[in-house]
């Protein structure tokens, strides 16, 4: 089979490539032997490829004849639709458990038991139903609000919790105890002073040390139920524990911190990162990762900070995107080793932007 290099403009899907083609990449943009489909075209004009050394027309096989059934680059990783009244159904069975289990804390903090059957039933059937529908974990952070953020992040905690054990293929009974101790993880920080819980403004370094106590309150609160089980207790114990030893309340670190407590651990950290606060702005749940990776290193398992990247930031070539800065594109190409820093060909001027060469920029969600 010959190969010759042609115009862009002449190229049509069904050829196969005939060298790796690079643009101002580490790695291949196309790799040879390629059957260039309609979507491939548009990353190499997106790329502004003049022109392409490529094989013949590859039509041996009776399979290879319809281009128009050739999945797009990733096609397995596009998120598809969610039907919106599944979607509004969904938020609003979220936004009641959070309800619920504020009206609960409210009762704590009064001096109420806590009654772990109770919490159960608010949020397993909750857990499932995200269970059933994956693709909305990434909308998740926009539930959430500043004023009620201690309650969402309860119950978001042990959603992303339970989402990432079923992910990493845990047990679903283990998974629905997981987001049940993930839930409950910060039941304690009823015992502390609502002035400090509630304060808008930075904790001073004795009121810090107040609320690395809350660990120890909810493990007291949970410690005598038979609903919850004795890794699960240790895994609230343990969930600000990381496995360099700088974590508290014990400074305990590999391998004693459980494999438990570190998936409420980056369920916690992402969580409260990526949402807003009475103190702070939220970040880029993109932008959170990347922090996790690099500036935490070390403190986290890094399969499981993968595994809820995977969940809650996936990309393919084709998603449609908005930056930190408010403008929308499309995803044209994803670096091998910078998936979340793709380059990204903007709606409107269609100009490429190298989000690996302009760090000031993330994603700040994917647009279905």
């Amino acid at each position: 089979m010959g190969t010759s290099y042609i115009n862009i403009n002449d190229v049509q899907p069904g050829l196969i490539v005939g060298e790796d083609v690079f643009k101002n990449t580490s790695h291949p943009i196309i790799k040879r032997g390629t059957k260039l489909t309609a979507e491939h075209l548009e990353v190499l004009r997106a790329f502004d490829i003049r022109k392409l050394k490529v094989k013949e027309r590859a039509l041996d096989h009776p399979m290879e004849q319809d281009d128009k059934k050739t999945p797009p680059p990733n096609a397995d990783a596009v998120p598809s639709l969610v039907p919106k009244e599944v979607n509004d159904a969904l938020a609003d069975h979220y936004r009641e458990a959070v309800m619920n289990y504020k009206r609960d804390f409210i009762g704590w903090r009064a001096g109420a038991t806590l009654d772990i059957a109770k919490i159960r039933a608010i949020i397993i059937p909750l857990l499932k139903k995200y269970d059933e529908q994956k693709k909305l974990l990434p909308s998740l952070l926009e539930l959430s609000n500043k004023k009620d953020y201690l309650y969402h992040h309860a119950v978001a905690v042990g959603i992303y919790a339970f989402a990432i054990s079923r992910e990493m293929e845990i047990p679903e009974g283990q998974g629905l105890q997981l987001g049940l101790a993930g839930v409950l993880a910060d039941c304690g920080m009823a015992k502390i002073d609502s002035t400090i819980t509630e304060k808008a403004a930075f904790l001073t370094k004795s009121e810090f040390n107040e609320v690395k106590k809350h660990p120890i309150f909810s493990y007291q609160m949970v410690q005598g139920s038979p609903l919850l089980r004795k890794e699960m207790k240790l895994a609230i114990i343990q969930h600000h524990e990381r496995l360099d030893g700088s974590g508290y309340p014990r400074g305990e670190k590999m391998p004693k911190v459980s494999i438990f407590s570190q998936i409420i651990a980056v369920a916690d950290i992402f969580h409260a990162m990526a949402s807003e606060r009475i103190y702070r702005t939220k970040e880029s749940p993109f932008k959170v990762i990347e922090l996790i990776k690099e500036e935490e290193f070390g403190k986290f398992d890094i399969k499981i900070v993968q595994t809820l990247q995977d969940l809650v930031c996936k990309l393919a070539i084709g998603s449609k995107v908005r930056l930190t800065n408010g403008q929308e594109g499309v995803v044209v190409f994803i670096q091998r080793d910078a998936r979340l820093r793709p380059i990204i060909k903007m709606t409107g001027n269609e100009s490429i932007v190298d989000l690996t060469k302009n760090r000031h920029l993330s994603i700040e969600k994917v647009i279905l």
